[in-house]
């Protein structure tokens, strides 16, 4: 094709969308406009008393039973971190088998228990039928982990 029938083909094309933007029918409705517009009538309403009970209604009292049976089947991930380094990209590539790596930990320290990256407890490796396994020694408290969050 030469530069002649490309900006014939362009001018067609152009054309065509001109005439089909003229046509009253072709005007398409805006989603995104509508979307705003029932945002900006949802934040315009004021909250009567009768919403504000149906709330209080549906919220349900304090003294209500906790079901906690949903939550106990929700799978968390369990990481124990022995340690943490910082290593430059050519150091990483430069490690071989056998290779030893220095950790900012001392040896027989505790090691970190982090459920979902979040530290829970602290503990000790143990081998038990030629698994690995580890000993809580100590679990951090509630107010601890609420605290660390902040």
């Amino acid at each position: 094709m030469s530069d002649e029938d490309d900006l014939s083909a362009w001018g067609d094309a152009l054309n065509e969308q001109a005439a089909a933007e003229d046509k009253p029918d072709a005007i398409e409705e805006d989603p995104w406009a509508d979307a705003l517009n029932e945002q900006a009538e949802a934040t315009d309403h004021e909250m009567s008393e009768d919403d504000l009970n149906e709330l209080k209604a549906s919220r349900g009292d304090a003294t209500d039973k906790v079901d906690l049976d949903v939550v106990l089947d929700i799978p968390v991930t369990l990481q124990l971190e022995i340690g943490r380094t910082t290593a430059t990209i050519r150091n990483l590539l430069s490690y071989t088998q056998g290779s030893v790596i220095e950790m900012d930990r001392l040896a027989g320290e505790p090691l970190d228990l982090l459920v979902n990256g979040t530290l829970i407890a602290h503990g000790e490796v143990v081998v038990i039928n030629d698994k690995f396994g580890v000993r809580l020694t100590d679990v951090v408290s509630p107010q601890e982990r609420i605290k660390k969050l902040k």
